[in-house]
């Protein structure tokens, strides 16, 4: 190595410890902290001084290791919601991880920043799939299928901003159910918003609400407002942060980052403002200047048969009529959904000192023209569907865990045999057969009977053969 090339490795390796020790004095991030330990290390091993550098062993951003004890808790979250699936008629089905890129390109509205893009590895353009709703409309479209009830659960990937207190990942698993089809107007998006909340009284999470609104209503509102319809989508996106941002700063993103004009601007805010029930269906339909709008008064006319037969599913007291709920994705065509949760338990702490508000926890929408987008033909299939939030969720079950200092069983072990004494391991091994062989939860264990009933007590096993 040239003595000028050393003298600059040297410089840069002083300046990356110096901003190592500020990040530590800090107490920044510990992610960002190893990120630039691992920096300094390779700038020290660029000199090819002293004793091979030791790896650091982390999981990669925005993912996560689980131990059995939560592997034991997700098992059981998972069966829940798949009992609840099952119970509604559907069949599953599986597709790959990634996409090629062209199929997954211009679905996501502004999120399509988030996918992951593959390198060229013999003359396909690939991405990692951003979710399995655009994968189930390509798979509907390639193989012809017009009429199905199903389920995927699977783990996807977005390049997003990690947080894992609030269950925010770039790895994660959805879990969706979707009705594809012609039903009569409004019964399947009725069946979805049951389901979901099926699945949240099921998972007993705390009290929680369903909102739901109509991209028709939002689509009116922007045009009686005055918004140019090349805007509708990105102000759509804009609508989407009202949740997690208050209304000044969406209003200032219309205005000063998309061009909206301040007096249309205000005039959505005075529209989104609004949620209710049934009631804010009629005071709607009482607005002429909004009933003109035929957009606007064919998706009111939907949610109000939509919020009727949630009345008859029993779970109209879980639904809220809220004209802010946009949801950012460019496929949703009608009834769009989310729910989430009143009483949130109090979020692990975290280095960067993030709220502890979880977000939404399940969400989905009506999609009627994405399959069509994928056909030759341009043949529609309509659909509805909705994704269970399961890392959100299992975060929040996780604190309520360690809030109550409750350990969860890794295995379903029955029964474990023991020996008192040396030398008697194959009458060991006899005996969990015979009880293996009667489908009996068997573990073996040393002559060490001390050693064998801490190791039960710790496993919460009730029996034992000695």
């Amino acid at each position: 190595m040239a003595e000028i090339d050393r003298v600059e490795i040297q410089h840069a390796i002083k300046v990356q410890g110096e901003f190592v020790r500020k990040l530590k004095s800090e107490n920044a991030e510990k992610d960002k902290i190893q990120d630039e330990v691992a920096k300094l290390l390779e700038l020290k091993t660029q000199l090819g001084d002293g004793p091979p550098q030791k790896f650091i062993l982390k999981c990669p951003k925005g993912t996560r290791d689980f131990d059995p004890q939560q592997m034991a808790v997700r098992e059981a979250v998972f069966h829940k919601i798949i009992s609840c699936f099952k119970r509604h008629g559907a069949e599953t089905i599986d597709t790959p991880v990634f996409e090629l890129k062209d199929v997954l390109t211009g679905k996501y509205g502004e999120d399509s920043k988030l996918i992951y893009d593959l390198a060229d590895q013999g003359g396909e353009i690939l991405s990692l799939r951003y979710d399995l709703t655009v994968p189930f409309a390509r798979y509907l479209a390639m193989n012809k299928i017009t009429n199905i009830k199903r389920y995927h659960i699977a783990k996807v990937y977005r390049r997003d901003n990690p947080s894992l207190t609030k269950g925010r990942f770039r790895e994660f698993y959805q879990c969706d159910f979707d009705i594809a089809g012609q039903y009569d107007p409004m019964m399947p998006d009725a069946e979805c918003v049951k389901m979901v909340a099926e699945i949240l009284s099921a998972l007993e999470l705390g009290d929680y609400v369903i909102k739901v609104n109509h991209r028709q209503l939002l689509d009116g509102m922007f045009q009686v407002s005055g918004v140019p319809e090349v805007k509708f989508r990105t102000i759509c996106s804009s609508v989407d942060k009202l949740d997690k941002s208050p209304w000044a700063e969406v209003r200032a993103e219309m205005i000063d980052e998309k061009g909206l004009d301040p007096d249309v601007a205000d005039r959505i805010g005075e529209l989104v403002k609004h949620s209710g029930s049934l009631e804010l269906v009629k005071a709607l339909e009482g607005d002429p200047t909004l009933m003109k709008n035929k957009r606007f008064s064919a998706g009111l006319a939907d949610m109000k048969l939509l919020l009727r037969y949630c009345e008859l599913y029993g779970v109209l007291n879980k639904v809220l009529f809220d004209l802010s709920l946009a949801r950012g994705l460019d496929y949703y065509t009608g009834v769009i959904f989310e729910a989430v949760l009143h009483d949130l338990p109090p979020a692990r702490s975290s280095p960067d000192n993030e709220p502890g508000g979880i977000g939404s926890i399940a969400g989905g929408g009506r999609y009627d023209e994405l399959v069509g987008l994928f056909d030759p033909k341009n043949r529609k299939v309509p659909c509805v569907g909705v994704s269970v939030g399961i890392e959100r969720i299992f975060a929040i079950i996780e604190s309520k865990l360690n809030m109550v200092k409750v350990k969860q069983r890794a295995t379903e072990t029955e029964v474990y045999v023991a020996a008192a004494q040396k030398n008697l391991h194959e009458e060991r091994m006899r005996l969990c057969t015979m009880l293996w062989d009667a489908d009996i939860k068997v573990v073996p264990l040393s002559y060490n009977t001390k050693r064998s009933h801490r190791w039960r007590h710790h496993r919460h096993i009730r029996d034992s053969v000695i």
